[in-house]
This record gives structure tokens, C-alpha cells and sequence, in this order.
């Protein structure tokens, strides 16, 4: 009986939930034009409680669109713009040795951008490798260490990051264990024509549309543990086992998978593809995932967590569709 009530009452939580998620995405769509795809995955990055990987060319609204995001959810944003030049302390925070009006001397701790809920770090990939890592233990543990000593962030906590596919002299790769810190890499598409002639008609006039706030940090914690609270189906969780099997080259039996692929997905991968197949059922409205849902959020989920041989690239094979294939095997 206690069970059955529990039951009722996660119904009733995801209606509101349903309702509240339908005003935040009218409220996106007065400043985003298009990317219906993208905002969703974004949200569903948000509510998975993990960082996003934003990868697209030049100004094509990521900017703009992680802005949005933390206005319309409450979240305080900072951007960090990452350059080759840029230092661990820029981003962390440092001490400073002050004197008061005894002459005392003390040191002070300054925080740094990253002590916000959501934090933007525009073009990642420009940052030095000793930058991205300390960034790192930030999105991993929670808190970050100056000379020694420990300073939680705020909860929630989130990383939106983007990265151009062009331009990529001067930059520094990520390492495959950032890249795993991500919960999903969210490419940006082109608008369409039709996206394209709203946009104009609607930044080059007069007034320029925004966003309102709908939730705040309560409603996100709250709507977060709601989506880890989400029952997953024995068919769902069979096709997420089924997908980080077949794309690993040590237990796959694709011989695309076998010949081709350098390395596949690690457990964060399931981890990630659980809570993200929850959160995009909550947003479309529905109590539990399908394996609809682990298909249509594989390739977000994988991508960034497999790599393919130089010689299976040379061969053309396209890591989108191998996944997109593998998915649909599974499910």
C-alpha cells in the first residue's frame, strides 16, 4: 500500500513537473529561435544534474542560448571566455595577502568565476591543459582546492562549455577524461531557411524578445532528484546494456565496432544515458523511458566517450551513424 502511495504521489509530482517544463520551453522560445532538439538536450543535461558539451560554428546562438538557460531556470550564470593565456586562478579564485588597521596580516580568499550555479567556459578547447584541469575537478567533485584548502560550490552546479569544429590551430584537445565529464555533447545545427527569417525579423528590429525566469534553485533541485526517482523500465535498462556492449571493441560481436573503433564507452556512459532517458520523458510528459529515448539521445551520450581508428576514418566510416545504428539494434 505504502508503495502504491509512493507511486501516486511520483505521478503527481511529474504532472506539475510536465507543466512547469512546458513554461520553461515557451519561455526559451522567446529568445531561441528553432533548436527545439538542442534546448531539450540542454534541459535534459540540467535535470540529469551533469555538464554539457555545446559544439557548433560560430554564431550559431550557444552564447545566447546558455544565457537563456539561466534566466529562465533561476540558475546564476558567469561566462568565462577561454583563452591560450588564461590561468587556473582566473577561473578558481586565489588568495590575497591583506592588512587590516592593526596591522595584522592575513590572507583572503577572492572567489573566482566558477562559484556560480552555471557556469559558461566559451571555447573551452583554447585553454591550456593545466586550466582544463583544474575546471576539471570542479565539474567532478564539486569543490575546488587553493593552496590547500577546500571551497565547495553551490549547488547545483553545472558547466555548459562550447566548442567550434573549426579553427583548431592554437587550441588544446580535450583529454578523454574531460571529454567523459561530460554528461552529453550537444552539437549545434544551421537554422533552417524558415528558422533563419525569424531570427532576423527578430533580432534586427527595435526590441529584441527575452526570456521571463519560470523555476528557481529549489524547483531544480526538487525536479532533479524527481528525474533520479523516475522508474526505468527492464526494456529500457536492457537496451542501454545492450548499446555500451555492442560499442565497445572488446565485447562487441559489430565488426564495424571490432575493427574500428580505438576505445568505447566506460560505466559513466550508462550512468549518463539512465538519468538523460528520465529526463527527456520528464520534458516530452511521460512518467518513464522508452527505448525510443535511449535511441534518440545514444549518439548525445556516446559520441564524445568512443573514438574511431585513423584507419576506419580514412575509410569513411561516420562515428554518428555507427551509433545511430547500434542504437537501433539495441532497442
Amino acid at each position: 500500500m505504502a508503495a502504491e502511495i509512493k507511486d501516486t504521489d511520483l505521478a503527481s509530482k511529474a504532472d506539475k513537473a510536465t507543466q512547469r517544463l512546458s513554461e520553461v520551453k515557451a519561455s526559451i522560445a522567446k529568445s531561441i529561435v528553432g533548436l527545439d532538439g538542442v534546448v531539450e538536450q540542454s534541459l535534459a543535461v540540467i535535470l540529469s544534474g551533469g555538464h554539457g558539451l555545446l559544439v557548433g560554428a560560430p554564431g550559431l546562438a550557444k552564447t545566447r542560448l546558455v544565457h537563456t538557460l539561466a534566466v529562465v531556470t533561476g540558475l546564476d550564470d558567469k561566462r568565462v571566455q577561454f583563452t591560450p593565456d588564461l590561468m587556473p586562478a582566473d577561473i578558481l579564485g586565489s588568495e590575497v595577502l591583506e592588512e587590516d588597521a592593526q596591522g595584522k596580516r592575513a590572507f583572503r580568499f577572492i572567489p573566482g568565476p566558477v562559484f556560480c550555479r552555471l557556469l559558461m567556459a566559451d571555447e573551452i578547447n583554447r585553454a591550456s591543459p593545466r586550466t582544463q584541469a583544474a575546471l576539471l575537478q570542479a565539474m567532478q567533485e564539486g569543490f575546488v582546492t587553493v593552496a590547500g584548502q577546500r571551497h565547495d560550490l553551490p549547488k547545483p552546479f553545472h558547466v555548459l562549455a562550447t566548442q567550434n569544429p573549426i579553427e583548431q590551430e592554437g587550441t588544446y584537445p580535450l583529454p578523454e577524461a574531460q571529454l567523459d565529464r561530460f554528461l552529453m555533447q550537444i552539437d549545434v545545427p544551421y537554422p533552417t531557411r524558415d528558422e533563419e527569417r525569424s531570427i532576423l525579423l527578430a533580432t534586427t528590429g527595435v526590441e529584441d524578445a527575452q526570456s521571463e525566469p519560470v523555476l528557481n534553485v529549489e524547483e531544480i533541485v526538487d525536479l532533479q532528484h524527481l528525474v533520479r526517482a523516475m522508474p526505468v523500465g527492464e526494456a529500457v535498462m536492457n537496451a542501454i546494456l545492450a548499446l555500451l556492449e555492442s560499442a565497445r571493441p572488446d565485447t562487441s560481436s559489430d565488426g564495424d565496432v571490432r575493427d574500428g573503433v580505438a576505445w568505447g564507452p566506460g560505466p559513466r556512459a550508462g550512468q549518463a544515458l539512465m538519468l538523460a532517458v528520465r529526463a527527456r520523458a520528464l520534458l516530452q510528459g511521460r512518467l518513464a523511458p522508452s527505448t525510443g529515448d535511449v535511441q534518440a539521445l545514444a549518439t548525445p551520450v556516446l559520441k564524445h566517450r568512443m573514438a574511431l581508428s585513423f584507419a576506419a576514418r580514412a575509410d569513411g566510416l561516420s562515428l554518428d551513424d555507427l551509433i545511430g545504428r547500434l542504437a537501433a539494434e539495441a532497442a
